[in-house]
């Protein structure tokens, strides 16, 4: 551990989340930040922590009937480069605002997460706090994926929640994602003799008109509703300005509704495609809501607000994999990550904070 930057774990969780802000952690840069994180944690005689490269789980042993997971990754996107950009690092304060890179995505959740580790030494329930790298790059590199890898034992728990921003409100599960590229072929000829051709990007236009004409589906999975989305987010075609394109690309996102594995998404986009070639470049599955679970209805309970359904991608779905429910919960408003004026107010962080604590200690 090279890192001497220390975190007070029993400040006000509002200022121990400007002090993480404070700790630039854009992924691939996690290592000062995992090391304050891992060296507060292991000052906590009630906690068993165990790191694994920039991950770090701390767990109770109270030998409890339920064991339930609190995660959040340590890292954030890359710091905005804009001139007046206020989501950057260090943090400030707007009156009771504080702006920062990770306000919203994730730090003040992380903040909570260590907040609950200092104070609660007797839970209700046993927990397990899991703080991981790697998030918002490709999956290849996530940390909370390589302690699935390489600590399995150490995910094990009956219930599980990400503190992603969710603007105080309980997001069950979420919808599954997958890219297509489907291609057209054509002839080249020279432009000025266009006739001796076949336009490959002008083929294209049937895939366009199918996409622009589909109707997304709003499916409903364990009483919540998720909206699905279909569509087209690159073109990629041609060699020349002067030259008729032999071939075309178009690539396609879809975001499936958590009933559907990606082989039932696949089927889904083939179908619609008929007499095109389409190949699946990537996917992931959803994570039904878990809701069902009696720890998940109980946390509902102390949130005191109606669930809604997660339409993006986040790692519950891992622990869903795992065979764990989860469901997201953090402070901040989702639509704010990753923007230049990344922020969250102060009340919500302490909003979460208090939600939880009364989930744990009831």
């Amino acid at each position: 551990m090279t890192s001497t930057i220390a975190l007070d774990l029993t400040a006000d969780v509002v200022d121990l989340t400007a002090a993480l802000i404070d700790i630039d952690s854009v992924s691939g840069n996690e290592t000062i930040l995992a090391d304050a994180v891992e060296n507060a944690l292991r000052t906590l005689p009630h906690l068993d922590v165990v790191r694994d490269g920039d991950a770090i789980v701390a767990r109770t042993q109270l030998g409890r009937k339920e064991r339930v997971i609190l995660a959040g990754h340590l890292d954030t996107v890359p710091l905005p480069t804009a001139a007046g950009s206020r989501g950057t690092v260090p943090s400030a304060w707007d009156g009771t605002v504080l702006y920062g890179r990770g306000a919203t995505d994730m730090k003040g959740g992380v903040a909570v997460q260590l907040a609950l580790a200092a104070e609660l030494t007797a839970p209700s329930r046993d927990v397990t706090y899991v703080f991981y790298d790697h998030e918002e790059v490709e999956a290849s590199l996530s940390g909370l994926g390589r302690l699935a890898r390489n600590h399995p034992q150490l995910l094990q728990g009956d219930f599980a929640i990400l503190l992603e921003p969710t603007d105080g409100t309980v997001e069950g599960g979420c919808n599954g994602t997958a890219r297509f590229e489907v291609g057209t072929v054509g002839q080249a000829a020279h432009s000025a003799r266009a006739w001796m051709g076949i336009n490959a990007i002008h083929a294209a236009a049937e895939i366009l008109v199918r996409l622009r004409d589909h109707e997304p589906a709003t499916v409903t999975v364990d009483g919540l509703e998720y909206r699905e989305s279909l569509n087209a987010v690159k073109i990629n075609g041609g060699t020349a300005g002067n030259v008729i394109p032999d071939g075309t690309t178009v690539e396609i996102n879809y975001r499936f509704a958590p009933d559907k594995s990606p082989e039932d998404a696949e089927l889904y986009v083939r179908k619609l495609l008929n007499g095109f070639t389409v190949v699946r470049t990537d996917a992931a599955a959803g994570a039904r809501p878990g809701l069902n679970h009696p720890a998940a209805a109980d946390f509902v309970a102390a949130v005191g607000a109606e669930p809604k359904p997660k339409y993006g991608w986040t790692d519950v779905a891992r622990f869903s994999e795992l065979g764990i429910p989860a469901v997201n919960f953090g402070p901040g408003d989702a639509l704010l990550a990753h923007t230049d004026n990344e922020h969250v107010p102060a009340e919500a962080i302490r909003e979460c904070l208090a939600a939880l604590r009364r989930w744990l200690t009831d």
